[in-house]
């Protein structure tokens, strides 16, 4: 079964400096339909004006991942943290029992376009922790690859769920696949162009629930970016 989640039905939110699209509840913006999907709690799509940003604020027992599309997002926390986040670079925050942070857009001349995901943790009162990495486009490009782990295997960086998110960027007409195993779950979110997902046309900001498919099928209908969660 697959839901699709269109991305005009999304919540929405702008304000001078931000404008902000929620797949889920979030903030001011709140459907009882869509407030998690299991693991799952927050895709934001977000574009930031320049040299705006988030001030310093505070997360507790959430894993956040930053994925930035284009741009660079700079952030500061309370661990002492600071780097700039870019396209390629996946980063992910665990709050644990606290951290404050900012993020800022990078350039005071360019926008920074970003999706912001939060999932639950399977374990709360962890201590907090930060870890970035790079993805080159080359690993990305026709392929799913696989970017955030609970066992951080290949290379991705540790997230404190039992989850498996890939990240891939297709050329028209090309195809990947992906075997979902009993009692597993998908997200699909397209971060631009264009897929299809088992013959179900997916377009920019879509998203899209999965459950009781034993494989995804995706093909390009244009030049496409997007990403994958594969929950349990």
């Amino acid at each position: 079964m697959i839901t699709v989640r269109k991305s005009a039905a999304r919540g929405h939110a702008k304000i001078s400096w931000l404008d902000s699209y929620h797949t889920f509840s979030f903030a001011d913006y709140y459907d009882s339909n869509y407030m998690n999907f299991r693991s799952l709690r927050v895709i934001n799509e977000d574009v930031i004006s320049p040299g705006k940003g988030f001030g310093t604020h505070g997360h507790i027992d959430m894993e956040i991942i930053t994925y930035v599309l284009e741009g660079a997002l700079e952030h500061k926390d309370s661990l002492g943290t600071g780097a700039a986040i870019k396209p390629g670079e996946v980063q992910r925050m665990s709050a644990g029992t606290g951290i404050q942070h900012s993020e800022f857009n990078h350039s005071q001349t360019e926008p920074v376009h970003l999706l912001q995901i939060w999932l639950l943790p399977d374990t709360n009162g962890l201590p907090p922790s930060y870890e970035q990495r790079e993805f080159p486009l080359a690993e990305r490009r026709g392929q799913l690859r696989l970017v955030a782990a609970h066992d951080a295997r290949d290379g991705a960086v540790k997230v404190h769920q039992d989850v498996d998110l890939y990240a891939a960027v297709l050329d028209k007409s090309s195809r990947v696949s992906h075997a979902l195993q009993p009692n597993r779950h998908a997200w699909v979110q397209v971060a631009r162009g264009s897929i299809l997902l088992n013959g179900l046309t997916l377009e920019k900001g879509d998203g899209a629930a999965v459950s009781d498919e034993a494989e995804l099928a995706i093909e390009a209908a244009e030049d496409a970016e997007f990403l994958l969660f594969d929950l349990a």
